[in-house]
Protein backbone atom coordinates (compact mmCIF):
# COMPACT_ATOMS: atom_id res chain seq x y z
CA UNK A 1 0.00 0.00 0.00
CA UNK A 2 2.78 2.45 0.87
CA UNK A 3 4.49 1.78 -2.46
CA UNK A 4 1.23 2.59 -4.24
CA UNK A 5 0.94 5.85 -2.34
CA UNK A 6 4.54 6.77 -3.07
CA UNK A 7 4.11 6.18 -6.78
CA UNK A 8 0.77 7.96 -6.92
CA UNK A 9 1.84 11.10 -5.10
CA UNK A 10 4.35 12.42 -7.68
CA UNK A 11 1.70 11.91 -10.39
CA UNK A 12 -0.79 13.83 -8.28
CA UNK A 13 1.69 16.68 -7.83
CA UNK A 14 2.51 16.76 -11.54
CA UNK A 15 -1.16 16.90 -12.48
CA UNK A 16 -1.77 19.68 -9.95
CA UNK A 17 1.24 21.63 -11.20
CA UNK A 18 0.12 21.28 -14.83
CA UNK A 19 -3.43 22.32 -13.88
CA UNK A 20 -2.15 25.45 -12.13
CA UNK A 21 0.01 26.37 -15.09
CA UNK A 22 -2.85 25.89 -17.59
CA UNK A 23 -5.26 27.87 -15.43
CA UNK A 24 -2.69 30.64 -15.02
CA UNK A 25 -2.30 30.90 -18.79
CA UNK A 26 -6.07 30.80 -19.35
CA UNK A 27 -6.66 33.51 -16.76
CA UNK A 28 -3.74 35.59 -18.10
CA UNK A 29 -2.10 35.68 -14.71
CA UNK A 30 0.52 38.40 -14.20
CA UNK A 31 4.22 37.84 -14.76
CA UNK A 32 4.65 37.50 -11.00
CA UNK A 33 2.88 34.11 -10.99
CA UNK A 34 5.27 31.33 -9.91
CA UNK A 35 4.95 27.60 -9.25
CA UNK A 36 7.62 25.59 -7.44
CA UNK A 37 7.81 22.18 -5.82
CA UNK A 38 10.01 19.62 -4.13
CA UNK A 39 10.27 15.88 -3.61
CA UNK A 40 12.33 14.03 -0.99
CA UNK A 41 12.66 10.34 -0.19
CA UNK A 42 14.65 8.92 2.72
CA UNK A 43 15.85 5.52 3.84
CA UNK A 44 16.07 5.17 7.64
CA UNK A 45 17.97 2.50 9.56
CA UNK A 46 18.22 2.07 13.34
CA UNK A 47 19.76 -0.63 15.49
CA UNK A 48 17.01 -0.14 18.11
CA UNK A 49 13.81 1.92 18.37
CA UNK A 50 11.71 2.42 15.22
CA UNK A 51 11.69 5.93 13.78
CA UNK A 52 9.27 6.80 10.95
CA UNK A 53 8.32 3.21 10.21
CA UNK A 54 10.02 -0.17 10.85
CA UNK A 55 13.54 1.27 10.72
CA UNK A 56 15.02 -1.36 13.06
CA UNK A 57 14.31 -4.17 10.59
CA UNK A 58 17.12 -5.33 8.31
CA UNK A 59 15.76 -3.48 5.28
CA UNK A 60 15.08 -0.24 7.18
CA UNK A 61 12.15 2.09 6.53
CA UNK A 62 11.18 4.09 3.45
CA UNK A 63 8.31 5.76 5.28
CA UNK A 64 9.77 9.27 5.22
CA UNK A 65 8.65 11.11 2.08
CA UNK A 66 8.01 14.81 1.49
CA UNK A 67 6.18 16.18 -1.56
CA UNK A 68 5.24 19.83 -1.89
CA UNK A 69 3.83 22.22 -4.46
CA UNK A 70 3.56 25.97 -3.95
CA UNK A 71 2.26 28.87 -6.00
CA UNK A 72 2.32 32.63 -5.57
CA UNK A 73 1.44 35.78 -7.45
CA UNK A 74 1.13 39.53 -6.89
CA UNK A 75 -2.17 41.05 -8.02
CA UNK A 76 -0.65 44.38 -6.91
CA UNK A 77 2.91 45.38 -6.09
CA UNK A 78 2.17 45.42 -2.33
CA UNK A 79 -0.11 42.33 -2.23
CA UNK A 80 1.10 38.73 -2.32
CA UNK A 81 -1.09 35.62 -2.50
CA UNK A 82 0.84 32.44 -1.68
CA UNK A 83 0.00 28.85 -0.75
CA UNK A 84 1.64 25.45 -0.49
CA UNK A 85 0.13 21.96 -0.50
CA UNK A 86 2.16 19.30 1.27
CA UNK A 87 1.90 15.50 1.18
CA UNK A 88 4.10 13.81 3.76
CA UNK A 89 4.72 10.27 4.93
CA UNK A 90 6.24 10.07 8.40
CA UNK A 91 5.70 6.56 9.68
CA UNK A 92 2.23 6.26 11.22
CA UNK A 93 1.99 9.97 12.05
CA UNK A 94 1.24 11.21 8.51
CA UNK A 95 0.20 9.54 5.26
CA UNK A 96 0.83 10.56 1.65
CA UNK A 97 -2.84 10.17 0.76
CA UNK A 98 -3.71 12.92 3.27
CA UNK A 99 -2.31 16.10 1.65
CA UNK A 100 -2.73 19.30 3.64
CA UNK A 101 -2.58 23.02 3.17
CA UNK A 102 0.86 23.75 4.59
CA UNK A 103 0.35 27.50 4.38
CA UNK A 104 -1.96 29.86 2.54
CA UNK A 105 -1.77 33.61 3.08
CA UNK A 106 -2.88 36.93 1.74
CA UNK A 107 0.03 39.26 2.45
CA UNK A 108 -0.66 43.00 2.34
CA UNK A 109 2.31 45.33 2.81
CA UNK A 110 0.63 48.56 3.87
CA UNK A 111 3.82 50.57 4.39
CA UNK A 112 7.14 50.63 2.59
CA UNK A 113 9.98 53.04 1.97
CA UNK A 114 13.77 52.86 1.70
CA UNK A 115 14.23 52.47 5.48
CA UNK A 116 11.41 50.16 6.58
CA UNK A 117 8.29 48.19 5.68
CA UNK A 118 5.28 46.78 7.50
CA UNK A 119 2.52 44.40 6.56
CA UNK A 120 -0.08 41.86 7.59
CA UNK A 121 -0.69 38.23 6.65
CA UNK A 122 -4.14 36.64 6.81
CA UNK A 123 -4.78 32.91 6.59
CA UNK A 124 -2.61 29.95 7.52
CA UNK A 125 0.80 31.40 8.31
CA UNK A 126 4.10 29.70 9.16
CA UNK A 127 5.12 30.24 12.78
CA UNK A 128 8.33 32.30 13.14
CA UNK A 129 9.85 29.81 15.57
CA UNK A 130 13.64 29.89 15.75
CA UNK A 131 15.83 29.92 12.65
CA UNK A 132 14.41 27.05 10.61
CA UNK A 133 10.70 26.55 11.27
CA UNK A 134 9.32 28.74 8.48
CA UNK A 135 11.35 26.87 5.84
CA UNK A 136 11.64 23.42 7.44
CA UNK A 137 9.59 21.59 4.76
CA UNK A 138 12.16 22.00 1.98
CA UNK A 139 15.24 19.78 2.28
CA UNK A 140 17.47 22.39 0.59
CA UNK A 141 16.78 24.90 3.39
CA UNK A 142 17.68 22.47 6.20
CA UNK A 143 21.27 21.99 7.38
CA UNK A 144 20.57 18.27 7.84
CA UNK A 145 17.92 15.67 6.99
CA UNK A 146 16.50 15.98 10.50
CA UNK A 147 16.49 19.33 12.22
CA UNK A 148 17.64 19.36 15.88
CA UNK A 149 14.83 17.42 17.52
CA UNK A 150 15.20 19.15 20.87
CA UNK A 151 13.86 22.35 19.26
CA UNK A 152 12.06 21.27 16.08
CA UNK A 153 10.13 18.24 17.31
CA UNK A 154 8.79 15.99 14.58
CA UNK A 155 6.46 14.28 17.03
CA UNK A 156 4.68 17.61 17.70
CA UNK A 157 5.41 19.07 14.27
CA UNK A 158 1.91 20.19 13.28
CA UNK A 159 1.13 22.64 16.12
CA UNK A 160 4.65 24.09 15.85
CA UNK A 161 4.56 24.46 12.07
CA UNK A 162 1.70 26.87 11.38
CA UNK A 163 -1.47 28.48 12.70
CA UNK A 164 -4.73 29.88 11.30
CA UNK A 165 -5.13 33.56 12.00
CA UNK A 166 -3.31 36.83 11.42
CA UNK A 167 0.34 37.85 11.57
CA UNK A 168 1.80 41.35 11.63
CA UNK A 169 5.37 42.02 10.55
CA UNK A 170 7.72 44.95 10.24
CA UNK A 171 11.32 45.32 9.11
CA UNK A 172 13.74 48.22 9.59
CA UNK A 173 16.91 48.55 7.48
CA UNK A 174 19.97 49.82 9.35
CA UNK A 175 23.39 50.96 8.12
CA UNK A 176 24.81 47.43 8.16
CA UNK A 177 21.93 45.19 9.08
CA UNK A 178 18.20 44.82 9.57
CA UNK A 179 15.71 44.18 12.37
CA UNK A 180 12.55 42.17 11.68
CA UNK A 181 9.60 41.83 14.05
CA UNK A 182 6.76 39.31 13.65
CA UNK A 183 3.69 38.80 15.83
CA UNK A 184 1.04 36.18 15.12
CA UNK A 185 -2.32 35.41 16.71
CA UNK A 186 -4.50 32.47 15.78
CA UNK A 187 -5.57 28.90 16.41
CA UNK A 188 -2.89 26.17 16.53
CA UNK A 189 -3.29 23.03 14.43
CA UNK A 190 -3.46 19.90 16.57
CA UNK A 191 -3.46 16.22 15.60
CA UNK A 192 -3.50 12.74 17.15
CA UNK A 193 0.24 12.90 17.84
CA UNK A 194 -0.34 16.03 19.94
CA UNK A 195 -2.67 13.97 22.14
CA UNK A 196 -0.09 11.18 22.46
CA UNK A 197 2.63 13.64 23.46
CA UNK A 198 0.45 15.44 26.02
CA UNK A 199 -1.53 12.55 27.50
CA UNK A 200 0.23 9.34 26.45
CA UNK A 201 -2.39 7.99 23.99
CA UNK A 202 -4.60 9.15 21.11
CA UNK A 203 -7.77 7.34 22.18
CA UNK A 204 -8.94 9.59 25.03
CA UNK A 205 -10.61 12.36 23.04
CA UNK A 206 -9.65 15.33 20.94
CA UNK A 207 -7.74 18.58 21.35
CA UNK A 208 -9.06 21.81 19.84
CA UNK A 209 -6.96 24.92 19.57
CA UNK A 210 -7.68 28.11 21.47
CA UNK A 211 -6.38 31.59 20.75
CA UNK A 212 -2.58 31.45 20.83
CA UNK A 213 0.25 33.89 20.21
CA UNK A 214 3.77 33.89 18.84
CA UNK A 215 6.30 36.69 18.43
CA UNK A 216 9.86 36.99 17.20
CA UNK A 217 12.41 39.77 16.92
CA UNK A 218 15.35 39.00 14.62
CA UNK A 219 18.50 40.97 13.86
CA UNK A 220 20.76 40.25 10.88
CA UNK A 221 24.12 41.94 10.53
CA UNK A 222 26.27 42.34 7.46
CA UNK A 223 23.91 40.62 5.05
CA UNK A 224 23.62 37.56 7.29
CA UNK A 225 27.16 37.44 8.70
CA UNK A 226 25.51 36.87 12.03
CA UNK A 227 21.89 36.40 13.02
CA UNK A 228 20.35 36.83 16.47
CA UNK A 229 16.69 36.07 17.24
CA UNK A 230 14.40 35.80 20.25
CA UNK A 231 11.09 33.93 20.00
CA UNK A 232 8.23 33.57 22.49
CA UNK A 233 5.00 31.61 22.06
CA UNK A 234 1.87 31.01 24.13
CA UNK A 235 0.07 27.96 22.71
CA UNK A 236 -3.30 27.00 24.18
CA UNK A 237 -5.78 24.17 23.63
CA UNK A 238 -8.72 22.50 25.33
CA UNK A 239 -9.45 18.79 25.47
CA UNK A 240 -12.81 17.13 24.84
CA UNK A 241 -12.66 13.79 26.67
CA UNK A 242 -14.63 10.78 25.45
CA UNK A 243 -14.94 9.41 28.98
CA UNK A 244 -14.36 10.15 32.64
CA UNK A 245 -10.61 9.78 32.18
CA UNK A 246 -8.68 11.95 31.64
CA UNK A 247 -11.62 14.38 31.81
CA UNK A 248 -12.12 17.85 30.37
CA UNK A 249 -9.00 19.92 30.67
CA UNK A 250 -6.73 22.59 29.24
CA UNK A 251 -3.24 22.48 27.76
CA UNK A 252 -0.74 25.32 27.50
CA UNK A 253 2.81 25.55 26.17
CA UNK A 254 5.09 28.58 26.58
CA UNK A 255 8.59 28.39 25.07
CA UNK A 256 11.29 31.06 25.06
CA UNK A 257 13.85 30.46 22.32
CA UNK A 258 17.14 32.29 21.78
CA UNK A 259 18.87 31.72 18.42
CA UNK A 260 22.32 32.68 17.16
CA UNK A 261 24.17 32.01 13.92
CA UNK A 262 27.60 33.20 12.74
CA UNK A 263 28.54 32.74 9.07
CA UNK A 264 31.94 32.95 7.41
CA UNK A 265 32.83 32.13 3.82
CA UNK A 266 33.13 28.38 4.43
CA UNK A 267 32.08 27.92 8.06
CA UNK A 268 28.80 28.38 9.93
CA UNK A 269 28.25 28.12 13.67
CA UNK A 270 24.65 27.85 14.93
CA UNK A 271 23.21 27.44 18.40
CA UNK A 272 19.72 27.71 19.87
CA UNK A 273 18.56 27.48 23.48
CA UNK A 274 14.97 27.06 24.69
CA UNK A 275 13.15 26.98 28.01
CA UNK A 276 9.76 25.29 27.60
CA UNK A 277 6.93 25.35 30.17
CA UNK A 278 4.12 22.82 29.65
CA UNK A 279 0.98 22.69 31.77
CA UNK A 280 -2.17 20.61 31.82
CA UNK A 281 -4.97 21.38 34.26
CA UNK A 282 -8.58 20.38 34.87
CA UNK A 283 -7.94 16.67 34.24
CA UNK A 284 -8.24 13.84 36.72
CA UNK A 285 -5.06 12.49 38.34
CA UNK A 286 -2.42 11.70 37.05
CA UNK A 287 -2.93 13.75 33.88
CA UNK A 288 -2.29 17.17 35.41
CA UNK A 289 1.31 18.37 35.39
CA UNK A 290 3.39 21.53 35.26
CA UNK A 291 6.95 21.00 34.04
CA UNK A 292 9.66 23.20 32.58
CA UNK A 293 11.97 21.63 30.02
CA UNK A 294 15.26 22.69 28.47
CA UNK A 295 16.47 22.29 24.89
CA UNK A 296 19.69 23.36 23.20
CA UNK A 297 22.11 22.44 20.48
CA UNK A 298 25.43 23.58 19.02
CA UNK A 299 26.10 23.00 15.34
CA UNK A 300 29.12 23.48 13.10
CA UNK A 301 28.96 23.21 9.31
CA UNK A 302 31.72 23.43 6.74
CA UNK A 303 31.28 24.08 3.02
CA UNK A 304 33.64 21.81 1.10
CA UNK A 305 33.69 23.55 -2.25
CA UNK A 306 30.52 24.49 -4.13
CA UNK A 307 28.88 21.04 -4.02
CA UNK A 308 29.56 19.55 -0.59
CA UNK A 309 28.74 20.48 2.99
CA UNK A 310 29.68 18.70 6.24
CA UNK A 311 27.91 19.07 9.58
CA UNK A 312 28.64 18.20 13.21
CA UNK A 313 26.06 18.78 15.96
CA UNK A 314 25.36 18.01 19.61
CA UNK A 315 21.68 18.23 20.59
CA UNK A 316 20.30 18.02 24.16
CA UNK A 317 16.74 17.70 25.46
CA UNK A 318 15.50 17.54 29.06
CA UNK A 319 11.75 17.24 29.65
CA UNK A 320 11.85 18.44 33.28
CA UNK A 321 14.75 20.52 34.59
CA UNK A 322 13.82 19.50 38.15
CA UNK A 323 14.24 15.83 37.19
CA UNK A 324 16.96 15.85 34.54
CA UNK A 325 17.75 12.14 34.75
CA UNK A 326 14.06 11.14 34.73
CA UNK A 327 14.52 8.98 37.85
CA UNK A 328 11.69 10.59 39.82
CA UNK A 329 9.37 10.26 36.80
CA UNK A 330 10.32 6.59 36.49
CA UNK A 331 9.62 6.01 40.20
CA UNK A 332 6.10 7.48 40.03
CA UNK A 333 5.06 6.35 36.54
CA UNK A 334 6.80 3.02 36.04
CA UNK A 335 8.10 4.21 32.68
CA UNK A 336 11.81 4.24 31.74
CA UNK A 337 13.76 7.25 33.00
CA UNK A 338 15.49 7.70 29.62
CA UNK A 339 12.18 8.61 27.96
CA UNK A 340 12.51 12.03 29.65
CA UNK A 341 15.72 13.16 27.95
CA UNK A 342 17.81 12.74 24.80
CA UNK A 343 21.48 13.42 23.99
CA UNK A 344 22.21 13.26 20.27
CA UNK A 345 25.57 13.44 18.45
CA UNK A 346 25.06 13.96 14.71
CA UNK A 347 27.37 14.16 11.72
CA UNK A 348 26.31 14.37 8.10
CA UNK A 349 27.20 15.20 4.51
CA UNK A 350 25.19 16.96 1.81
CA UNK A 351 26.08 16.79 -1.89
CA UNK A 352 24.33 19.10 -4.35
CA UNK A 353 25.84 18.47 -7.81
CA UNK A 354 23.43 20.97 -9.34
CA UNK A 355 20.79 23.34 -8.05
CA UNK A 356 17.79 21.05 -8.35
CA UNK A 357 19.15 17.82 -6.91
CA UNK A 358 20.66 16.93 -3.53
CA UNK A 359 21.87 13.74 -1.84
CA UNK A 360 22.27 13.67 1.95
CA UNK A 361 23.33 11.22 4.61
CA UNK A 362 23.74 11.54 8.37
CA UNK A 363 24.47 9.41 11.42
CA UNK A 364 23.08 9.95 14.93
CA UNK A 365 24.35 8.36 18.15
CA UNK A 366 21.67 8.90 20.79
CA UNK A 367 21.19 8.33 24.50
CA UNK A 368 17.55 8.57 25.56
CA UNK A 369 14.26 8.76 23.68
CA UNK A 370 12.85 12.08 24.87
CA UNK A 371 11.90 13.21 21.33
CA UNK A 372 11.23 9.81 19.74
CA UNK A 373 7.62 9.49 18.45
CA UNK A 374 5.52 6.64 19.85
CA UNK A 375 1.91 5.54 19.54
CA UNK A 376 1.08 3.89 22.90
CA UNK A 377 2.50 2.86 26.25
CA UNK A 378 3.52 -0.59 24.99
CA UNK A 379 5.78 0.97 22.34
CA UNK A 380 7.17 3.39 24.91
CA UNK A 381 8.05 0.57 27.30
CA UNK A 382 9.91 -1.34 24.59
CA UNK A 383 12.31 1.50 23.73
CA UNK A 384 16.07 1.16 24.30
CA UNK A 385 18.24 3.76 26.04
CA UNK A 386 21.16 3.76 23.58
CA UNK A 387 20.51 3.66 19.85
CA UNK A 388 21.94 4.70 16.49
CA UNK A 389 20.09 6.29 13.58
CA UNK A 390 21.35 6.35 9.98
CA UNK A 391 19.53 8.26 7.22
CA UNK A 392 19.98 8.61 3.46
CA UNK A 393 17.88 11.06 1.46
CA UNK A 394 17.57 12.19 -2.16
CA UNK A 395 15.77 15.45 -2.94
CA UNK A 396 14.65 17.20 -6.11
CA UNK A 397 13.43 20.81 -6.45
CA UNK A 398 11.68 22.54 -9.30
Amino acid sequence: MNNVLRSAAPSWLSVLGLTLAVQAQAMEMPDTFQVHGFMSQALILTDHNDFFGPSSRDTGSLEYTELGLNASFRPRSNVLVAAQVLARQAGDMQQLNEPELDYGVLDYQFFTDSDANAGIQLGRFKNPLGLYNQTRDVAATRPSILLPQSIYFDRTRQPALSADGVMLYSEAFLNNGSVRFQFGMGSPRLDDQSEVSALGADSYGEFSGRTSYIGQVRYEHGGGEFVLALTYADVNAEFDSRGVRPGLGDFSFQPWLLSFQYNLENWSFTTEYAIRNIQTKGFVSPYNYDVTGESWYVQLSRRLGSDWQWLLRYDSLVTDIDDRSGKEFARTSGQPAFTRYAKDWTTGIQWQPYGRFMVSTELHHIEGTGWLPYQDRAELMSQKKYWNLLLFQVSYFF
